[in-house]
């Protein structure tokens, strides 16, 4: 088992399409995980989750 602390990033987001790629650039490396609650995004918010391989839950 490793010493280094296990960090899970976790977001509410709705339609961030505009800053979410941005956002998650800049932690991709910090965090072990992505968690996003999507509450009805109808731009492309999930699908640049997606990119960064997040567990994306409705």
């Amino acid at each position: 088992m490793s010493d280094k602390p296990f960090l899970s990033l976790c977001m509410i987001v709705k339609d961030e399409e505009q800053v979410i790629r941005k956002c998650l650039k800049s932690v991709k490396d910090a965090v072990d995980e992505i968690i996003i609650v999507d509450t009805g995004s109808t731009d492309g918010t999930i699908d640049i989750c997606e990119e960064f391989n997040a567990q994306v839950l409705p």
